[in-house]
């Protein structure tokens, strides 16, 4: 429960960080931290409006998508604190769960009848497909390393104190920030700040939601980062007692998000036709970390 409540007090700061950070790099003044929250509290006071041509599937999916991220929020632990769900393998309901939520935002593009949501929801599909492998072997590295395959029994064991265990750690936590990227659709992979529809990824998918919907996706969306950013913090926190592991968890939290700010800032969108490539440039090294692990 705890890590639950910790997820969404992170989630109400870490997009203002982003979008603070990258105006100090690009030397403006910027928002306040809490303007992307004002902004989605704005939207979830309208009501929703709705074409002709869609039907209740296009109504319906915002809502299935944000539950998706808070089911998968239940089973993140923070340290020697479990979530409020654990069992054997929740890593592979936790890709899974998301992954329907993605499946009910990608046909909910569709379902626009607007080719270029349904443009958009392809390449989402297909990026969501590339990286997933990227997870499963990282995942399957850290359960062959530990001998265990629950979130909370991989992160109580992963002891890190040799030179092989900092490398693996260096290599999950590059690989768990990239994937985090993919997922939100953030630089390199895609630019949520870009108008051009023939470009566009993600935002493209929402063009259609309005109002209270569209705050439920993008209240979603820094659930999301928060999330991964718990998954990283987790792979440091280990067994400490609470008033030690809260400070971590927050700090890693604002750490990250200062990471992807200067991501966004001072890399440029890859051209979309390297976007698979890169991503399968994660699995090889999650493969590599993989190897460590076989060699340890």
């Amino acid at each position: 429960m705890l890590s639950f409540v910790l997820i969404f007090i992170a989630s109400l700061f870490f997009t203002g960080i982003v979008v603070r950070t990258k105006s100090l790099a690009s030397g403006r003044k910027g928002p306040g931290i809490m303007q992307p929250m004002k902004d989605i509290w704005r939207s979830l006071r309208k009501g929703a409006v709705y074409s002709n041509t869609s039907s209740d599937i296009f109504q319906i999916a915002p809502s299935i998508y944000f539950a998706s991220i808070l089911a998968a929020m239940m089973v993140v632990p923070l340290g020697s604190q479990k979530g409020l769900v654990s069992f054997s393998c929740d890593f592979v309901f936790f890709a899974y769960v998301l992954a329907l939520g993605k499946f009910f935002s990608i046909i909910a593009a569709l379902d626009t009848g607007s080719s270029f949501e349904g443009m958009g929801a392809s390449r989402e599909a297909l990026f969501s497909m590339l990286a997933e492998p990227a997870f499963f072997i990282l995942m399957g590295s850290l359960g062959l390393l530990t001998g265990n395959t629950s979130f909370h029994d991989i992160f109580m064991n992963l002891h890190i104190g040799s030179y092989l265990s900092y490398a693996l750690v260096t290599i999950a936590c590059f690989v768990l920030i990239m994937i985090c990227m993919i997922e939100n659709s953030r630089m390199p992979i895609d630019d949520p700040k870009t108008h051009l529809e023939l470009t566009m990824i993600h935002e493209v998918m929402i063009l259609d939601n309005s109002g209270f919907d569209l705050g439920l996706i993008l209240q979603a969306t820094n659930l999301k980062f928060a999330m991964y950013g718990a998954l990283i913090a987790n792979l440091f926190i280990g067994n400490w007692p609470l008033y030690v592991s809260i400070p971590v968890f927050f700090g890693i939290q604002f750490l990250l998000a200062i990471v992807a700010g200067i991501i966004e800032s001072f890399m440029a969108r890859f051209r979309m036709g390297n976007n698979a490539q890169f991503i399968l440039a994660l699995s090889s090294l999650a493969l590599l970390m993989l190897f460590g692990v076989l060699m340890s």
